[in-house]
């Protein structure tokens, strides 16, 4: 199991990953483009709930890249990666499962989000994220589904608009576990934790 580690904090990985990441979020936010045009201003920062997760993983990598820790980025990372990666597949099978069709586009999209879940979760052990790092990410993604399911600015996925109820519920337990697996990660005592090599 360690031989992962010494990838993961390898600089050559590292900017592989930050560059898969940044082609990802750019394509993210074009994705996001039609219902960003549509979106009020004053909710558009809260639309583009992947890509943005991406950019604040995008900001880690960076950190990591200098020898550095944006422990508030790693917060916001590890959460909204988590959130929107298990999200994204969910609803990709839930639409399978009421239209019995999904594109290939579909299917891509289940590959990157699992991928984007599953990379914020392995890093956490060179995190340094604090309490009051996690709180700030507690507020950004609770606040970030009032937004989706009260203002409903939440992603359009087709059919699935007839159980937007029901999905604003998963969300917000979905934010509930994505927290509650970042504070044993990260912050319960004698978590697991790894420097970065080539300091």
């Amino acid at each position: 199991m360690k031989w992962i580690y010494l990838i993961l904090a390898d600089k050559r990985f590292i900017w592989l990953l930050f560059i898969v990441n940044l082609f990802g979020t750019i394509y993210g936010y074009i994705w996001y483009g039609g219902q960003l045009k549509e979106t009020p201003d004053i909710f558009l920062i809260f639309v583009p709930d992947s890509p943005t997760a991406s950019l604040f993983f995008l900001f880690v990598l960076a950190a990591f890249l200098m020898n550095k820790n944006f422990a508030i980025m790693e917060s916001l990372a590890i959460v909204t990666l988590f959130k929107y990666g298990i999200w994204a597949v969910v609803m990709n099978i839930w639409t399978y499962e009421v239209t019995g069709d999904l594109p290939w586009t579909g299917y891509m999209l289940m590959i990157s989000h699992g991928a984007m879940a599953i990379q914020g979760l392995l890093y956490a052990p060179f995190y340094r994220i604090k309490l009051r790092h996690l709180a700030i990410a507690a507020v950004w993604t609770l606040h970030n589904d009032v937004i989706d399911y009260v203002y409903m600015q939440y992603p359009k996925y087709g059919a699935l608009y007839l159980y937007v109820r029901e999905i604003g519920y998963f969300t917000f337990w979905l934010s509930v576990a994505a927290l509650t697996i970042s504070y044993y990660l990260c912050l319960r005592k004698n978590h697991f934790t790894l420097s970065l090599l080539n300091k």
